[in-house]
């Protein structure tokens, strides 16, 4: 068994859906994942994770327009404003959503469904630079 880490900078443009697949993808590869897990950590309390559709970008802006009328920027109950009128409602999505995901990996890739995809949900409407923290643990691919 092995374990392997790594640190992502994501700069993004604001409140969206980022989709990380790939990325995660490439990452496998670099650590000769072969089985076992990966877990991916965001170390944020305004932006969140999401296993998602990945095939149809309507899905993600349905996503997006539910979350603005579940939790709308500038709610007048809100307390907690610091930051603008996007602070608190960015920190109820990201409650109401995940900051971690833990993926089985198979034959080195993370094994997803067919239209799933690993998506940074950005809950801040300005750009942001976040982090996302990666591990696998397993075992590894022979040279």
């Amino acid at each position: 068994m092995k374990q392997y880490s790594g640190a992502w900078q994501m700069d993004n443009g604001g409140r969206g859906l980022y989709d990380l697949t790939r990325k995660l993808q490439e990452w496998l590869q670099e650590v000769r994942a072969g089985e076992g897990w990966v877990n991916l950590f965001v170390p944020h309390t305004s932006a969140s994770l999401l296993l998602q559709e990945n095939a149809d970008p309507d899905v993600q802006r349905d996503i997006l327009d539910y979350f603005a009328r579940m939790v709308p920027d500038g709610d007048p109950g809100f307390r907690h404003r610091n930051e603008g009128p996007d602070d608190m409602s960015a920190h109820l999505r990201s409650a109401l959503t995940q900051n971690s995901l833990i993926i089985p990996v198979r034959e080195g890739r993370a094994g997803l469904g067919v239209w799933q995809g690993v998506f940074l949900f950005e809950h801040r409407l300005r750009p942001v630079s976040r982090q996302v923290l990666v591990s696998f643990q397993g075992i590894v691919q022979e040279v």
